[in-house]
């Protein structure tokens, strides 16, 4: 049998009780700094690793977590999961990712998990609580990340994007642009809704009319911003920047305006919204909203970590800040287009 290091072994280098090592390694907020970055820190060194089995049988913990996406082949996850998987593995616990696929049936199923016993938290990112389940105790240890849910009374990790969406249009208006269209979300969705809520407000700040047709809504999928943008571009006065709810579907809009002859950003401006890995290496490389996924996964883990231990989670949302990372697809819309105004 190895002599792995144990709780015991923490407590007393550092002189503190097994229990506050026990707290700190599990993710309370009951230890504060500097006694736990103390810990953490003793614990890396010694290379600790909690024994699962014996903890399983001590708290009756299944020592999983659930997070629970959309669509588990967006890449948009991967950042957000490394966060959470992180956190989770300092304090003991494995992540399972479930799939839902926006099937009805599969959301219950992980409920079910949950209540079965077979995962002690969840970290939800659907925007929606399934078919059924009206109303989960406020004290059910579920976190909602970004795409909120309103009326849950569940505790919510998530940005602002509303103001994030203002923030975007706001860069296309600077730049001159005054034909802007929006490539939305699949309204009438909360997130997509205030992306797109966004838009309109910051074209209402600037005084600019949104053109008949210059609203689309899409699936945040690929395929949808090269249709929406191909419908864009079929109006008699097409625009000459869009903003697109996603960085995927920007790609689809952009590949769709090279298909069209249409220069980006010479002619056309995008803007994206995710920061995807891939938006740096595109071709412009994307401007999009960056969002910190990895810190939103660390936070929302933290969060249920709190909740686990019986701990105060803030009864308000915890909004989290982003950025515009201005790369090559923006620039001013082409001369003859500044000198003219748009219709109103």
């Amino acid at each position: 049998m190895s002599d792995r290091p144990r709780i015991r072994d923490i407590a007393e280098q550092l002189g503190v009780s097994p229990a506050t090592v026990s707290r700190a390694l599990s993710g309370s907020n009951l230890v504060a700094e500097p006694t736990l970055s103390r810990i953490r820190e003793v614990a890396q060194a010694l290379n600790y690793r909690p024994n699962i089995s014996a903890r399983r049988l001590r708290t009756q913990r299944a020592m999983t977590v659930l997070m629970v996406v959309r669509d588990v082949g967006n890449p948009f996850y991967l950042d957000i999961f490394k966060g959470i998987e992180a956190t989770a593995r300092e304090a003991g616990y494995s992540v399972l990712m479930g799939n839902t696929e926006n099937d009805p049936g599969r959301e219950v199923e992980y409920f079910d998990m949950l209540s079965d016993g077979h995962a002690d938290g969840m970290i939800l990112m659907t925007g929606k609580l399934p078919q059924g389940i009206r109303n989960v105790p406020s004290d059910a240890p579920v976190v909602v990340a970004l795409e909120a849910i309103d009326g849950s009374g569940l505790p919510h990790i998530q940005i602002d994007n509303e103001a994030a969406s203002r923030m975007a249009v706001r860069h296309l208006i600077d730049l001159g642009h005054r034909r802007i269209a929006h490539i939305a979300g699949p309204l009438p969705e909360i997130m997509a809704t205030l992306r797109r809520d966004g838009y309109r407000h910051a074209m209402a700040d600037a005084g600019l009319p949104i053109l008949d047709g210059y609203e689309q809504r899409g699936d945040y999928l690929l395929q949808s911003g090269q249709e929406l943008c191909r419908r864009l571009f079929a109006l008699p006065r097409p625009p000459t920047a869009i903003f697109v709810a996603n960085d995927e579907m920007a790609f689809g809009a952009i590949h769709e305006l090279r298909r069209l002859g249409r220069d980006v950003p010479g002619e056309v401006s995008v803007v994206g919204f995710d920061d995807l890995y891939l938006s740096a290496a595109f071709f412009p490389a994307l401007t999009t909203v960056s969002q910190p996924r990895a810190e939103i996964g660390r936070q929302a883990m933290t969060m249920l970590l709190a909740m686990l231990a019986g701990d105060p989670v803030p009864a308000e949302p915890v909004v989290m800040p982003v950025t515009l990372q201005i790369r090559g697809t923006t620039a001013p819309p082409p001369t003859d287009d500044l000198k003219r105004s748009p219709d109103r």
